[in-house]
C-alpha cells in the first residue's frame, strides 16, 4: 500500500512541474516595423540623352524672276542629343502626382535646308538645331508606389545654327543663312520608376524615359553671300517640329521607401 501511496504521490509532483512550465512567460517577438509610405513630393534633378527627328515647312521666295515665284516642301533630318533638368513634384491624393520643372538640351539634331531655284543652280545645306530649353508642368498617375506614368506640357525655345550651301555637285554654293532662336510649345510623356531592382538598393535614384513633341514657329531667313553678307534674291520661310526620345538618371532628395518591413 505505502509504495502505490508513494507512486501516486511521484506521478503528482511530476505533473505540477510540467503544468509550472507550461506557465512559464514566453519569449518576447518584436512586432513588424510597418513599411515607411513612399513619397514623391520633393525636389529633384536628372540628366540623360537620347535621339530625336526633324521636320521642317520650308517656303522659298525669290524675287529673280519678273514675277515673285514660291516653292512649298518639306525637309527633314535627325541626331543625337544629351539633356539636363531639375524640378519638383507634390503627391495628392494618394496617386497622383503633379510638378513644375526646366530643363535644357545640346546636341546635334541636324535637318536639310535646299533650295531648287536659286538662281546659279539648286543649292543644299543642313541645319543644326544647337540648343533647346523648356520650362513646364506634369501630371501623372502612380501605377505603383515607386513607378510614375505622366504627361506634361509648356513652354520650350531653341537655337539653330547657321546654314552653309553647296551646289548639288558638293562645291562651296559661297551663299548662307544666319542662325537665330525661335520660340514654341512642346508636349510630352513618359514614364518614370525607382532603381530598388533585382536586390540592388538605391534609395532616391530613378530612370525616367520620356517622348517629347516640340513646335517652333516660323522664321523668314535671307539667303546671304559668304564674307560681305549681302542680301541675295532668295529667302526661306521654315517652321520646325521636333520629336525627341530620352532616357534620364534621376535623384530624388527625399525620397525614403517603400523599403521590406523590418521584425
Amino acid at each position: 500500500m505505502k509504495k502505490i501511496v508513494l507512486a501516486l504521490t511521484a506521478v503528482a509532483a511530476m505533473t505540477g512541474s510540467a503544468s509550472a512550465a507550461d506557465l512559464a512567460a514566453r519569449p518576447y517577438v518584436k512586432a513588424p516595423v510597418a513599411a515607411p509610405v513612399a513619397s514623391w513630393t520633393g525636389f529633384y534633378v536628372f540628366g540623360g540623352g537620347g535621339g530625336g527627328l526633324s521636320n521642317s515647312d520650308q517656303r522659298i521666295q525669290t524675287t529673280a524672276t519678273a514675277l515673285p515665284l514660291t516653292i512649298d516642301q518639306r525637309q527633314g533630318g535627325s541626331g543625337w542629343f544629351g539633356t539636363v533638368g531639375l524640378g519638383y513634384d507634390w503627391q495628392f491624393s494618394g496617386t497622383w502626382v503633379a510638378g513644375v520643372f526646366a530643363d535644357g538640351q545640346f546636341g546635334s539634331i541636324r535637318s536639310t535646308v535646299q533650295d531648287p531655284i536659286f538662281p546659279t543652280g539648286p543649292i543644299t545645306g543642313r541645319q543644326k538645331l544647337e540648343d533647346s530649353w523648356a520650362a513646364g508642368v506634369r501630371l501623372g498617375w502612380l501605377v505603383a508606389p515607386n513607378v510614375l506614368s505622366y504627361v506634361n506640357g509648356g513652354y520650350s525655345g531653341a537655337h539653330f545654327g547657321s546654314t552653309t550651301f553647296t551646289t548639288l555637285a558638293g562645291t562651296p554654293a559661297g551663299v548662307h543663312i544666319n542662325g537665330y532662336n525661335r520660340n514654341g510649345w512642346f508636349i510630352g510623356g513618359g514614364v518614370e520608376n525607382n532603381l530598388n531592382i533585382f536586390g540592388i538598393q538605391s534609395p532616391g535614384w530613378f530612370m525616367k524615359t520620356e517622348y517629347r513633341s516640340a513646335f517652333y514657329n516660323a522664321k523668314t531667313s535671307d539667303i546671304l553671300t559668304d564674307g560681305t553678307n549681302a542680301l541675295t534674291t532668295q529667302s526661306i520661310r521654315a517652321n520646325s517640329w521636333n520629336q525627341t526620345i530620352s532616357t534620364s538618371l534621376v535623384y530624388r532628395f527625399n525620397w525614403t521607401g517603400p523599403v521590406v518591413a523590418k521584425y
